[in-house]
């Protein structure tokens, strides 16, 4: 029994790149401008007694959403077969459904309106991304993908700086906030669903990723798990390539799990995204409180709101982001080499969480937004291609890109959680960024653990 793989090998074009950074960029600035300041705005209104539980709440819910949606949405992906291709269907259905959401969730007053539509939005967000970062590894070779997944750094990292001042500088209420939300998600992705096209696949037998770009042993792992999870997880000698495989339920839930005894890499990339991006969860989660609360924010410069100054960290954030993400992409195709970038993000994370453990003030608040600007950039620059040479199979490339995804998906629900009571107890906003600080070292430390890559 072989197992038919697609190996990328034409480079991709700058337009190509652009689009995708664009889309990635407009799904990410929706996310996280609903997160950091229209969301805590709008429930801080409602309920400003209970507002660390109330949000933590929302953002619960919609995690919850995205745990569910990312792996299955990625395998619906993967059994798409359309004469748009497989991935630009959910990318483009996924703009639409989330530029709805986000206008529905302009006219809400009430918590419970809150939850659904986030909850909607979550879902949507989460197809139009599966989709889009799929397409990386079905298009772009492993040489490029690092300078792919850097641009697509910069795109994410930027987002957020784009619609904070849209939100906050340019427009005055949440309502009118959320509106040019949806309507930046679409003129943002809509084009590299639109106007992109998926090339046909081509089978060759052998590694996904040819001999000189993986191990023997995890050319090893990979045809162990062709072999385990036949009915999902690889295409065998059976249906053509390009031939719809139908969707089973079963067959599914089963490739939900992969195996950490067989795949030991793959888990040891999933827990390290884990830990590093819980540490993110932790640090923005509650920043717009944080600067109310601990710095006081608005005393410190009377006449400016609370949300201007969430603004300023999250331009700092982004334009310290720049160089270090676009520096580590480079590199790590150059040499060849995804680990040591990924450790440094997250050690570089972990500082910046220790600055906010021990000193309380403005400019310790600016100088944790530049490191941990700087170190998320070279985590999530190199990271996602790192990822992108572990997966188990071709054939569900989606499907366990969401598998991944969950550990982002996972932090978002844990980290409220997590951060919320050490936040209320007598430790405070210190001991919360400490334990951060903690989850980001260890996540950077387990990179080692992986052999699959350098």
């Amino acid at each position: 029994m072989h197992e038919v793989h697609t190996r990328p090998v034409k480079r991709v074009s700058a337009g190509w790149m652009t689009l995708l950074a664009l889309a990635q960029m407009g799904i990410i600035m929706a996310t996280t401008v609903g997160s950091q300041i229209l969301l805590p705005s709008h429930v801080a209104r409602i309920d400003p007694a209970h507002k660390e539980a109330s949000l933590a709440v929302v953002f619960a819910v919609g995690a919850v959403c995205t745990i569910i949606a990312n792996p299955l949405f990625g395998a619906m992906s993967d059994r798409t077969r359309s004469r748009f291709g497989r991935r630009r269907p959910w990318i483009v259905g996924g703009a639409l459904v989330c530029a709805a959401s986000l206008a529905f969730l302009a006219w809400q007053e009430s918590l419970a309106g809150l939850v659904v539509g986030w909850a909607v939005a979550q879902l949507a967000f989460t197809a139009a991304l599966a989709a889009a970062i799929a397409t990386v590894p079905d298009q772009v070779p492993i040489r490029q993908r690092g300078k792919v997944s850097a641009l697509a750094g910069v795109g994410q990292l930027a987002g957020p700086l784009l619609g904070g001042v849209v939100a906050t500088v340019l427009l005055t209420g949440v309502k009118a906030a959320f509106l040019a939300m949806a309507v930046l998600v679409l003129l943002l992705v809509l084009p590299f669903g639109l106007f992109t096209r998926e090339p046909a696949e081509e089978p060759v037998e052998g590694p996904a990723e040819g001999p000189a770009e993986v191990s023997a042993a995890a050319a090893g792992a990979i045809a162990e798990t062709a072999v385990a999870t036949a009915g999902t997880a690889a295409v065998t000698t059976g249906p053509a390539v390009g031939t719809a495989v139908p969707f089973d339920l079963s067959a599914f839930l089963r490739g939900l799990w992969v195996s950490p005894r067989r795949h030991p890499d793959f888990a040891w990339a999933w827990v390290s995204r884990l830990m590093i991006t819980l540490t993110l969860a932790m640090a923005i989660g509650y920043l717009q409180y944080y600067l109310r609360d601990a710095v006081h924010y608005e005393g410190l410069f009377p006449g400016s709101a609370v949300e201007q100054g969430v603004v300023v960290l999250v331009a700092v954030f982004t334009l310290s982001s720049v160089v270090p993400t676009l520096l580590a992409g480079w590199l790590s195709d150059r040499y060849g080499s995804r680990r040591p970038a990924v450790c440094a993000g997250g050690l570089t994370m972990a500082a910046s969480a220790l600055v906010l453990t021990f000193l309380t003030s403005w400019p310790a608040a600016i100088a944790a937004s530049a490191l941990l600007g700087a170190g998320y950039g070279m985590f999530t620059a190199v990271d996602q291609a790192m990822v992108t040479q572990l997966l188990p199979a071709d054939a569900d490339r989606a499907k366990d890109l969401g598998i991944v995804s969950l550990a982002n998906s996972a932090s978002n629900t844990l980290g409220p959680v997590i951060a919320a009571p050490l936040v209320t107890s007598a430790g405070g906003y210190p001991l919360m960024y400490g334990v951060a600080a903690g989850f980001a070292t260890l996540g950077a430390c387990l990179i080692w653990r992986i052999r699959g890559v350098r």
